[in-house]
């Protein structure tokens, strides 16, 4: 026999309507600031016009209180960049540009000088005046460099902008292929994309393979284009609501469904699909007559792609001003928000739920239950923590509310298609859409039976664990003052997991079906609980300087084993090891080919900008090694037959252990004040569940 939960559940999903949801997303291409390539940008007109069909179909569909949720933030527009020029045997060619959030207008086709720049770096500008004309430069973002530093080296060379090629890395599915990124750069700085095939006949003139053909230093080239940016702008999340039945009890707690409604090209796939997702799983619910305990917020988000001139944390403006700015009220409410991102097309032959450590458990078990369709997984499903700052689910989750999404950043498809006009419907596979509508649909009407979120703290708690010891492990010639601070961190950390598990013991209790629950009782241990998980992600959730999620300590300590391997190499006088390891410091990796103006920029906005223009990254990264100067220093010593004595060099990089020693210890030492200050929450959080068990238990005598 079915419980009441699967027969709502079975109810809610008879009712979803594939086809309704893919007609929205094809819906959502209507609005375009270019009309040959699409897009749907930040603060634009096409991105407001957007905004507004959302708005109104929300009403349609039957959610209540909707909204257009205001914002400011930098908005761009972007009409054309079309480049025309003569190849080798005088045959026009007429090229459509993708472009990046920066400044370049044209009174129609202007004329301009272009030269080759190679990869881009500050190297490849030797021998060669640039000022005042166009360069084009070959990059791979995935493996080697975004797109601002290759765009304001050229910049500070005198160049009117940048023509980038992407030569790996994304948009490989054509050779025709456009790309399109967020820019993390200064918006007089111009860029644009030039596809592979389009570029070929440019460095066939300029560069040819038979290096005895003489060739020309710049070719001539007519550009027509308007891109603008305009600080501090108008944009628009769109929210509506299913009201819940709890809220006549006092219980104002909410689930929340989000996507991003902004778009590079078409965006099919990133992220029509996911919004309309949103839609058709919350039609499907009213459509069925299914009455949420919870209010149900669904959330249309502006300007996830890009929203902020010159900051490096520029994408997943309209999440985190939606939950730190527009509905802070929503921090201590929102148990679970279930973010969207290409919902329509398998990354991989495994599914997966991405999440945060605190809700892997819960969403483990929930799984386990779940038939995935062969023809849409053949390897099924799984879940994976931490959440990733790819998508609007990491601004969501930092402000203490508890977040997934469904796993796309490491599949073929980011490599092939994203950001590409290849993003369209031809790369729709409806078993996969289908299949997760229905498992979404599950999970939401799961979360929506559940007395208190289903928070289980040991999770994050256990990963760190695990990166302290091998912290430990690698820094076992550290001074004793460093290493002492590792034992009491680890024993802290070993008695808040054991907290943490009979906590998450009391929530499963509260959380049985079985269990009649009394949600003015419980509502206080509700909050308690998510404010719990907001410290949690306040504490210990941290970035690189790539932007990978990680713990306090990580930086420091990685930072210290490539310090230590290029002292090693440098005694050896192995300068080519020592430059390998000290590539791999922070972001030094751009010491070695961008002049330092380029490095000093691109570091001083993170470490030095105000919390409003960093949002989400704001203090996540707290440390940096500059080695700028050394790195220098040893390239030219890498050069030489005999490079001589090496002591400067080594006693530069034994002052930067020291400093990174002091990192460390710090870091640790605020780990365990921070662990130990959890441990006394969640010891709160024991003795309300115990005390709500006691009544309960009184209550069935």
């Amino acid at each position: 026999m079915e419980s009441k939960t699967e027969n709502r559940i079975n109810e809610c999903i008879s009712h979803l309507d594939i086809a309704y949801s893919y007609q929205l997303a094809k819906q959502m291409e209507t609005h375009k600031t270019n009309p040959v390539l699409g897009f749907r940008t930040a603060g634009s007109d096409a991105e407001h016009k957007t905004g507004d069909f959302l708005y109104e179909e929300m009403k349609r569909i039957g959610l209540q209180n909707v909204t257009k949720d205001e914002f400011w933030l930098d908005s761009w527009t972007f009409e054309r960049a079309v480049l025309r020029f003569r190849d080798q045997h005088g045959e026009l060619h007429t090229c459509q540009m993708g472009a990046y959030q920066t400044n370049f207008e044209t009174d129609g086709f202007e004329t301009y000088d272009l030269v080759y720049v190679g990869r881009g770096t500050a190297s490849d500008y030797e021998g060669l005046n640039v000022r005042g004309k166009l360069v084009l430069a070959d990059i791979n973002q995935r493996d080697e460099w975004w797109i601002n530093y290759p765009v304001y080296q050229a910049y500070l060379k005198g160049a009117v902008g940048l023509i980038a090629v992407q030569t790996q890395g994304y948009a490989e599915i054509d050779p025709r292929a456009l790309n399109a990124q967020d820019i993390a750069g200064p918006e007089y700085a111009p860029a644009f994309s030039l596809s592979r095939q389009d570029a070929s006949y440019l460095k066939e003139l300029l560069c040819p393979e038979d290096p005895a053909v003489s060739h020309p230093s710049s070719v001539a080239v007519e550009l027509n284009a308007s891109s603008w940016v305009e600080r501090n702008r108008p944009a628009y999340n769109i929210t509506g609501y299913l009201p819940g039945t709890a809220a006549s009890e006092g219980d104002d707690r909410m689930i929340l469904l989000s996507a991003h409604y902004d778009s590079y090209f078409d965006g099919f796939q990133d992220d029509n699909c996911a919004v309309s997702m949103t839609f058709g799983i919350i039609k499907a619910l009213i459509d069925s007559g299914y009455q949420p305990r919870y209010t149900i917020a669904v959330c249309a988000l502006a300007a996830e792609e890009w929203g902020v001139c010159d900051s490096k944390f520029d994408w997943s403006t309209g999440a985190w001003n939606q939950v730190f700015r527009v509905h802070p009220e929503w921090q201590g409410r929102v148990i679970a928000d279930l973010n969207f991102e290409l919902p329509a097309h398998a990354h991989n032959t495994r599914d997966a739920i991405r999440s945060t450590y605190e809700s892997a458990d819960f969403l483990k078990h929930f799984c386990e239950n779940i038939i995935v369709p062969k023809e849409a997984y053949p390897d099924g499903l799984t879940v994976l923590a931490p959440i990733e700052t790819w998508s609007d689910d990491f601004s969501i989750a930092i402000s203490g509310i508890p977040s997934t999404v469904n796993d796309f950043s490491a599949g073929p498809f980011m490599e092939t298609h994203y950001h590409s006009q290849y993003d369209n419907e031809e790369f729709y596979q409806e078993a996969v859409y289908r299949f997760h509508h229905e498992l979404y649909t599950r999970l939401l009407v799961t979360l929506d039976q559940l007395t208190l979120p289903p928070l289980d703290f040991s999770r994050h708690f256990l990963a760190m664990k695990s990166s302290v010891a091998d912290c430990l492990a690698a820094q076992s010639n550290a001074p004793a003052e460093v290493l002492e601070e590792i034992p009491a961190l680890l024993e802290s950390i070993s008695k808040v997991c054991e907290s943490a598990d009979l906590l998450y013991e009391k929530i499963q209790e509260i959380n049985n079906p079985t269990v009649s629950a009394d949600f003015p009782m419980v509502s206080g241990l509700s909050s308690k609980l998510l404010h719990i998980f907001r410290k949690m992600q306040d504490y210990f959730v941290r970035l690189d300087w790539q932007d990978a999620v990680c713990f306090p300590h990580t930086a420091a300590s990685q930072n210290l084993c490539h310090l230590e391997q290029a002292v090693h190499a440098l005694e050896s006088q192995n300068i080519t090891a020592a430059l390998e390891a000290l590539y791999e410091v922070d972001n030094n990796c751009y010491a070695f080919l961008f002049d330092e103006e380029v490095y000093y920029h691109f570091t001083e906005y993170i470490l030095h900008q105000p919390k409003d223009r960093l949002m989400w990254g704001a203090g996540r990264i707290l440390h940096h090694e500059n080695l700028y100067g050394l790195v220098q220093r040893l390239k030219e010593l890498d050069q030489m037959a005999i490079p001589g004595s090496l002591d400067v060099e080594i006693r530069r990089l034994e002052a930067a252990i020291r400093r990174q020693q002091a990192y460390l210890k710090d870091d640790l030492h605020y780990m365990k004040q921070s662990v130990d200050k959890i441990q006394a929450l969640i010891n709160d959080c024991l003795e309300t569940s115990s005390h709500y068990n006691k009544e309960k238990n009184g209550e069935n005598q």
